[in-house]
């Protein structure tokens, strides 16, 4: 290994866009990441699951997005 070449970690690159994502979806049920933990459990469990389904969805999108730009910028 070369002692030269950065091992800092690096953050997610996805990571905040999959919170402001997660927060969006809260905001259109009427709910911030705060008042969802004042909810019943289950209640908040359902939620954040939907929430995160939310998520994953459009990040897929943006990543197949982004790789249909690249094969059409290689071409």
């Amino acid at each position: 290994m070369r002692p030269d070449i950065d091992q800092t970690p690096r953050p997610d690159q996805t990571a905040n866009l999959e919170r402001a994502l997660i927060a969006e979806f809260l905001e259109r049920r009427g709910h911030t990441v705060q008042s969802v933990h004042a909810l019943p459990e289950a209640e908040q469990h359902a939620i954040m699951r939907e929430a995160s389904l939310y998520a994953s969805m459009k990040l897929t999108e943006v990543e197949q997005r982004a790789r249909y730009v690249d094969d059409l910028h290689q071409k």
